[in-house]
């Protein structure tokens, strides 16, 4: 596959993933505000994962560094709020924080990539990332967005 078709490939799963992450993010809010903390960490993720694609696709490996590193070290949801998640999501918990370690790990390899200026790498660890997101999304987003 060429350059072209790649950058291209990712930039149609990032509108994707915007697409699953406003859809979620314009349900209603609750009169529970701290229910909404996993919502925000989503929004802002789908944010940079966004700017991660222009970053890419202008060559622009400082953005691209800045937001990947904003990805592997984004918030965590509050104490509170995890554990309604782990009672939610039971014996699948372990699945959950499989996917958030995976997130974790593939914006890493993308930051050095990255730093490195390593376009192809760049690219192919942007995929493992956004392949991740579309697990979790995939498996839990119903389930926790209810």
């Amino acid at each position: 596959m060429n350059k072209k078709n790649v950058i291209r490939n990712i930039f149609m799963i990032s509108c994707l993933l915007s697409t699953f992450s406003s859809h979620v993010l314009s349900q209603p809010q609750t009169e529970n505000t701290e229910s909404l903390s996993l919502q925000v960490i989503m929004q802002q993720l789908g944010t940079d994962l966004e700017t991660i694609t222009k970053g890419i696709s202008q060559e622009n490996w400082e953005l691209v560094t800045k937001k990947a590193i904003l990805i592997r070290d984004h918030p965590q949801a509050s104490m509170k709020e995890k554990k309604r998640i782990k009672v939610l999501l039971g014996e699948q918990m372990s699945q959950f924080k499989t996917y958030d370690l995976k997130t974790h790990e593939a914006a890493n390899s993308l930051v050095d990539a990255a730093k490195n200026k390593e376009g192809f790498q760049v690219i192919s660890f942007f995929s493992e990332l956004q392949n991740s997101c579309l697990a979790c999304h995939q498996q839990f987003r119903k389930r926790l967005s209810e």
